[in-house]
């Protein structure tokens, strides 16, 4: 491994690049338009960053005492003032020095009883002349918001908004959507990632939009489920541009100012695991899509994975970088992948700058499906996640622990990559958070890739949706709609914040419960297309309400979704495989912290990320754990980076990897930090907002600076 060029050299850092020249703001998602997670500033270093201590706290008073609430928002930071959101996505303003707020904004001030508000993982800024614009999203509609007053602008949209949900070129009348990833900027455009539902329901589809930032109006559309006539139709049913869904970008989108193009990484189709109702490659599904910013024609698309039935979404926003070939700088793109992957193409013809190859796969067996025969692998650079979940990866942290996971893992279809979906239960490894999640990657100006990285096994296991049951019965509508999140003993899932719907009786009532099915609420996605009687048959069956003598439980109409997603399997749930005290079922490390230099393919270091205290105390090397949120990287050669369950702050070298700080955050940091100056000093702040993992919920940001 070839050692990384200086940092402390980096200082002129061009905007070509995709970089941001050297500045103080951290004025984009992620740093700039590129995504790069990179910033030149160059004060906290190596040698100093240990005398870090914090310089402000900013509580926002309004995190879940139930402990499902986070905060997942990278702020920006703008000539001296830090924007950012609470766990209720109350929008808010502070001076970056001190953390005293400046304003606040509620986007559900009309709407108090509004529950289905989603994420935010950062804000869009907008600026020409003297005209200022934060443009923000909150479930599913964007805001156009006065930076210096926190108040909507009222000629953008209507009265200050625009409706996510409308202008698809569908009827999506009572499907679920939110934007919980940042809109990117393009002159006077926005382009919008969104969030749809997965499940065998019915789903919104996924198109890309372009909204002018002054009046709200959408400028462009491409439709990633293609229509009729159009590039990529082939590759689906004839008319599935009128039913299905997803397929859309719910981790965000960077952008080449310079050439113009917008890379677009998309996700799978619903549903997740099941493709029956959709044969073919499914364009433009799980890929790549360089677009002309300005009018939405496609320039380029890699696909990664064909006709998906492993809910591999892209799941984090391309990296705009320079790498050389051939003593050549060649403009390049790389992103990074649930299954562990990094890709590298050039930006204007979508070359792949590392070999590749497609391989056979295994065919599945479920009733209906027709599963893709061959996949693309990349062969260079090598996966930052483990690949393959054989008998000698199973956990040996203690004999038991090890005989009771060797017992899950032969109990499920021996695993290879792209195993499918089976009625037996398949290993996912990467598993469904990664390999690489929505924190993304960093990368500095001489090509080098820093990415976290999940090591953590899943098993999927597929069962008949429809029971013995009647269509449209409770069963069958819990089994269709339901049983994928909550389990089929309704237990949830507190790491993936589900809750339990056991003893749901005592906590709610069926009046309730319908109008929750109707709007959804945090994680869970709308169920609005549901018909009344529906909600109430499926209310009735969670509150263990028996039917009246002489009735079953079926609703008089036809099944949720027919004719538009209707599924013959459902799953058992997103369950991790761990061992019986709760720690990951394969051998350690659980999370990682990785270099990779895209000029060779090559890694330079590879450290855990993360450690169990209880462990490292037991005389175990510390294992890294699961974590959720990206890096930063500085051209002072320091990595910051939360993100993991214990609740810490770290720093590593970025040219050696050496951990050289770590402190302790008032709740878990499941958020990509940014860093600024204001007035010659640099900070480092984070959102420590928890709620995940079983973690206690925060409602806090803390930025770091050295001593004054």
């Amino acid at each position: 491994m070839r050692s990384p060029l200086a940092f402390l050299s980096a200082v002129v850092v061009f905007t070509s690049h995709g970089f941001a020249a050297a500045d103080a703001n951290w004025g984009a998602y992620l740093g700039d338009s590129g995504g790069t997670h990179f910033s030149s500033l160059t004060q906290i270093t190596p040698a100093n960053v240990a005398r870090l201590q914090p310089a402000w706290t900013f509580r926002t008073g309004d995190a879940d005492p139930r402990n499902r609430s986070q905060i997942q928002c990278n702020p920006l930071v703008v000539d001296g003032v830090l924007y950012g959101t609470s766990p209720q996505l109350l929008l808010f303003a502070l001076d970056a020095a001190t953390g005293r707020e400046l304003w606040r904004f509620n986007p559900f001030a009309a709407t108090p009883a509004e529950t289905n508000r989603g994420l935010c993982r950062g804000l869009s800024w907008w600026a020409e002349g003297r005209e200022r614009r934060l443009m923000f999203s909150a479930g599913r509609y964007l805001y156009a918001v006065d930076p210096a007053t926190g108040r909507v602008i009222d000629s953008f949209g209507d009265g200050g908004r625009v409706d996510l949900l409308a202008g698809l070129d569908r009827d999506t009348t009572g499907l679920y959507l939110a934007a919980n990833t940042p809109g990117a900027i393009f002159r006077d455009l926005i382009i919008m990632p969104m969030r749809v539902g997965e499940g065998p329901a019915p789903a919104a589809p996924g198109h890309i939009r372009a909204y002018d930032v002054r009046t709200g109006q959408r400028r462009w559309i491409f439709h990633t489920i293609p229509f009729p006539g159009e590039p990529g139709a082939e590759t689906w049913p004839t008319d599935a541009w009128k039913t299905a869904g997803g397929a859309n970008s719910w981790a965000g989108l960077v952008i080449d100012q310079e050439r113009g193009l917008a890379f677009v990484p998309t996700g799978s189709t619903a549903f997740d695991f099941w493709g029956g109702d959709r044969h073919g490659d499914n364009l433009y599904a799980n890929c790549l899509i360089a677009l002309d910013a300005a009018t939405g024609k496609r320039r380029w698309h890699f696909q990664f994975v064909h006709h998906d039935i492993w809910d591999r979404d892209l799941p984090a926003p391309p990296v705009l970088c320079e790498v050389m070939r051939d003593g050549k700088k060649i403009a390049a793109v790389a992103q990074t992948t649930k299954s562990g992957h990094v890709w590298v193409f050039n930006r204007e013809t979508g070359e792949s700058l590392f070999p590749w190859r497609e391989e056979p796969v295994p065919k599945s067996v479920l009733a209906g499906e027709k599963s893709s025969p061959t996949q693309p692998f990349p062969l260079k650079p090598a996966p930052f996640a483990r690949q393959r979940f054989t008998e000698a990866e199973v956990t040996d942290l203690t004999p038991a622990a090890h005989d009771a996971v060797l017992a899950k893992v032969r109990a499920a279809s021996p695993h290879v990559p792209f195993d499918p979906p089976s009625e037996r239960g398949t290993i996912i490894l990467p598993g469904f958070d990664g390999g690489g999640e929505w924190g993304g990657a960093a990368v500095d100006p001489h090509g080098i890739l820093y990415v976290n990285a999940n090591e953590m096994a899943w098993v999927l296991t597929m069962v008949p949706a429809k029971t013995d049951a009647k269509p449209g019965s409770a069963p069958a509508l819990y089994a269709q709609l339901c049983m994928s999140c909550h389990g089929v003993n309704r237990e949830g899932n507190a790491a993936q914040n589900i809750a339990s719907l056991t003893g749901l009786a005592q906590k709610s009532n069926a009046a309730a419960i319908v109008a929750l099915l109707g709007t959804g609420r945090g994680v869970m996605p709308s169920f609005g297309f549901l018909p009344e009687e529906q909600k109430r048959v499926l209310a009735d069956f969670l509150l263990g309400v028996a039917a009246a003598p002489g009735e079953s439980a079926v609703a008089k109409v036809e099944p949720a979704g027919t004719g538009a997603g209707v599924s013959p399997y459902a799953t058992t749930g997103y369950n991790r495989l761990l061992d019986p005290s709760g720690y990951p079922g394969l051998r350690p490390p659980w999370g990682t912290i990785n270099a990779l230099d895209l000029n060779t393919g090559e890694y330079l270091w590879r450290k855990p990320l993360g450690e169990f205290s209880e462990l490292t105390a037991r005389g175990i090397p510390p294992t890294g754990a699961e974590n959720y949120g990206g890096p930063v990287v500085t051209a002072g050669g320091v990595l910051f980076i939360g993100a993991t369950k214990d609740e810490k702050f770290r720093a590593f070298d970025a040219k050696t990897g050496e951990k050289i700080w770590e402190t302790t955050l008032p709740a878990g940091g499941y958020a990509t930090p940014a860093t600024y100056s204001v007035n010659g000093r640099q900070y480092v702040v984070i959102a420590c907002g928890g709620g995940k993992l079983g973690t206690k919920s925060g409602d806090t940001y803390v930025a770091f600076a050295l001593p004054e």
